[in-house]
């Protein structure tokens, strides 16, 4: 009898030539780690439900009966035992997810996999004649070694259920497609780093070290130089304007090339550095070698993207740029398509750009993943920005940390640009009688309401407001305006949020910013003299406080933990100062370092996949989105999502029309009858109704008082 695993018209694929294709795959994406055989095992056990009977009748007659295939093999690894029981999780899970362990009181019916191991099924014992279950030669990872040998093994878990679905993936595509998939992998590392030495060559020759131009050339050689070293921790802490962006490409390179790893990989916060930097990663070193994979890149809109957007399902590109949320969300996801990409992470260099937005709330399960891919998967990270965090103490297996930049303090001294300054306590109308002396003066605030009521005070020629409560296409076109206005020396006062602390490339002769976290700080004090042009005693980052009391949500303990160190006369700015503010910050926070208790998901070697990806969320869903329809685009964005409901693309472009808001202030807009839901297929997507409400100087207007009402 003929198995057959996947039909496409007269054609078909057999199960025998399915299973060994997915070994095959798996096995070599399994590799790069180390353990070829665990993926090549995987992958031949992976479907052999589909040897019933029942599966084969279903597969050739085409019909809609559903037949479980995926639990077969998981059985198969429960009976023969052993370390052939961690397989378990990745086979019973590679449509549906991996699954949490559950108990032995779980009914067959159960998601867990304890309920799986119940589950009756088909007769699948033809596989027999066909297949061997092949030997596991290696170990996951020598135990011995390990701090948390629970948790190492849910990494190497998800690792190997990465390659898994991937292979299975990429088998069945290549099917169904008869080879033709326009996937395209992109060009070899060493070819790469040419095309970046080539790009420096001249700077190379600068040799003068009482330049700009000189110091940022010493610190890129001496990361040319650095990437020779071993596989390991390092970090590169560079002031602005020290260049780090390139020199910190060329350690990657460099040191990809030299240790023989596949691809780069940029951890960036924020989506506006992100887009610029992968900007000049693709004039380096070509548009087809950087992948840049974030919420609002849109590789869908013409064929000529498709290689993109199929390199975004499993990041199959030397160089990718992605965000701190896609990062450490798919590395503890348990769903297949936000894990195939996991096995493209190991024996890679990972670039962390401003490392100190790690998210606090999941520092600890980030740290131990982190220590995970350098310690078991042949990774290198880099801890790359200008106000290190103090993490050295949250790595267990103590790997040293190789400091990348030459002559860090002396660096510091060098690019200094401005002089701190704090003027202790201030009213609004104090602030706003200090601004109106200024000619061109950045002032950010810590909410957005403080911002519109500044603005609303002192408006007037050459004085503008930027925050979120303005959609982000708006957003860009206040930013442009404000950029010519500065390089032409004309009067502008922004008065802003943190949006403008990073990516956002502003010149001003004064910063003011109310008191927040060290790093946010010292990212608002960037905006002033960043060229510098000017004497850094003539320029200055004033810090205040407002008299009245505020609570910022998410940053109240970095606030106070700044005035604790002020109050103490601490030089924020100094290395030793972003050193005491970062250490206080944790060991204030303890805990809640691990706010969700992720790592205790990781247990007695009973794992909870499902609920530790549920609970594992950067971004808490607590915002709803308002959409603006203020311009002629964005009217018939709305028209087509009203008609044609969800999709991808059409959310995707209609977020460049809206703004995100917190439950209250939603609430206080639909009393007033200001908004209304635009979908049903989409919870918490609201049009504004009363177009009045939203304006080109402030955006969207927050002073609406409840109970107020709107007659239409």
């Amino acid at each position: 009898m003929e198995y057959i695993a996947h039909r496409d018209g007269k054609r078909v694929q057999t199960m025998k030539e399915h299973l060994i294709g997915t070994a095959e795959l798996a096995s070599r994406f399994a590799e790069s780690f180390g353990k070829s055989d665990w993926g090549y095992c995987c992958g031949i056990l992976h479907d052999i439900g589909k040897y019933s009977l029942a599966f084969q009748e279903k597969i050739k007659n085409n019909s809609d009966k559903r037949v479980d295939h995926s639990t077969a093999g998981a059985q198969v690894c429960f009976e023969k035992g052993g370390m052939y029981g961690f397989m378990s999780y990745c086979i019973a899970g590679h449509h549906s997810g991996l699954p949490d362990h559950g108990s032995s009181s779980d009914a067959e019916n159960a998601p867990t996999l304890e309920g799986r191991k119940r589950k009756r099924l088909e007769d699948y014992s033809a596989f027999k004649g066909e297949i061997k279950i092949p030997e596991i030669r290696t170990l996951p990872f020598d135990p011995l070694k390990e701090s948390d040998p629970d948790f190492s093994l849910s990494v190497f878990i998800r690792m190997l259920y990465s390659c898994l679905v991937d292979a299975d993936f990429l088998d069945t595509e290549s099917f169904m497609k008869n080879g033709q998939t326009l996937r395209e992998a992109g060009e070899a590392i060493s070819v790469l780093l040419e095309r970046l030495k080539d790009y420096v060559a001249d700077w190379l020759q600068n040799e003068d070290k009482d330049t700009v131009n000189g110091r940022r050339t010493e610190i890129l050689r001496h990361c040319f130089d650095k990437g020779l070293r071993e596989r390991g921790i390092f970090q590169l802490t560079v002031p602005t304007g020290g260049g780090k962006t390139i020199a910190s490409l060329a350690f990657a390179l460099q040191h990809a090339v030299e240790n023989h790893m596949d691809r780069v990989i940029y951890v960036i916060p924020y989506t506006s550095i992100i887009e610029q930097n992968a900007e000049v990663f693709r004039r380096i070193l070509g548009n087809q070698n950087v992948l840049e994979n974030h919420y609002n890149v849109d590789h869908e809109s013409s064929d000529e993207l498709k290689p993109m957007q199929l390199a975004a399902e499993n990041w199959d590109k030397p160089v990718v740029v992605t965000t701190n949320v896609q990062f450490f969300e798919s590395l503890f996801a348990n769903k297949s398509s936000r894990c195939r990409k996991l096995h493209n992470i190991a024996n890679s260099v990972i670039i962390f750009d401003e490392a100190q937005m790690l998210p606090t709330d999941y520092m600890k399960p980030c740290i131990a993943m982190m220590e995970e891919l350098v310690g078991n998967f042949r990774s290198s990270i880099v801890l790359c920005t200008a106000t290190q965090p103090a993490l050295t103490p949250f790595f267990q297996r103590k790997l040293p940390v190789t400091e990348l930049c030459p002559r860090v303090e002396e660096q510091f001294c060098f690019f200094e640009r401005v002089t701190f300054k704090n003027i202790g306590t201030v009213s609004e109308d104090e602030l706003i009688e200090k601004l109106e002396q200024e000619e061109q003066a950045l002032c950010i605030v810590n909410t957005k309401k403080r911002a519109q009521r500044i603005y609303q005070k002192m408006k007037g020629e050459g004085v503008f407001h930027l925050s979120t409560t303005m959609y982000p296409k708006h957003r860009r076109r206040i930013l442009e305006k404000i950029r010519k206005l500065v390089k032409d020396g004309q009067k502008c006062i922004l008065i802003s949020t943190s949006l403008v602390e990073a990516g956002v490339d502003l010149d001003f002769r004064a910063v003011y910013r109310q008191l927040a976290g060290v790093d946010s700080m010292i990212q608002a004090a960037g905006r002033c003299n960043r060229e510098g042009k000017r004497d850094v005693a003539e320029s200055f980052a004033y810090i205040f406080q407002f008299e009245e009391k505020e609570y910022v949500p998410g940053q109240q303990l970095q606030i106070d933990v700044s005035k604790m160190l002020i109050s103490g006369n601490e030089d924020i700015s100094s290395l030793h100062g972003i050193e005491k503010y970062f250490e206080a910050l944790y060991r204030f926070r303890g805990q809640s370092l691990d706010k969700k208790k992720i790592l205790e998901e990781f247990k007695g070697k009973r794992y909870n996949f499902a609920k530790a990806a549920q609970e594992f969320k950067m971004i808490e869903e607590n915002t709803w989105t308002v959409f603006v329809s203020r311009e002629e685009e964005a009217e018939e964005l709305l028209q087509q999502i009203k008609c044609q409901g969800y999709t991808k693309a059409g959310v995707r472009k209609a977020g460049q029309y809206c703004v995100q808001l917190y439950e209250n202030d939603i609430q206080k807009l639909q009393g007033a009858g200001m908004l209304r839901p635009i979908s049903e297929d989409i919870e918490n997507f609201f049009e504004l109704v009363d177009k009045e409400q939203y304006t080109e100087e402030i955006g969207l207007n927050l002073g609406i008082e409840s109970g107020m009402a709107v007659i239409m």
